[in-house]
């Protein structure tokens, strides 16, 4: 199964977790108060997932 986004509804507002193909969950997102604002969360990870590394562990 390719991996996927799970938009769910929360008592706290609308959140959503990137879901890989073994079924594991890799991202969780933060709560959002509308479900128009969680797709736009989905839409940036689709946006920016392809961003380099910025390894920061050597400083």
């Amino acid at each position: 199964m390719a991996a996927r986004y799970v938009l769910k509804k929360t008592s706290a507002g609308f959140r959503f977790n990137l879901v890989a193909g073994n079924g594991e969950i890799i991202a969780t997102s933060e709560s959002y108060k509308t479900k128009a604002g969680a797709m736009k969360g989905i839409e940036s990870v689709r946006t920016n997932a392809a961003s380099p590394v910025d390894d920061q562990t050597e400083n």
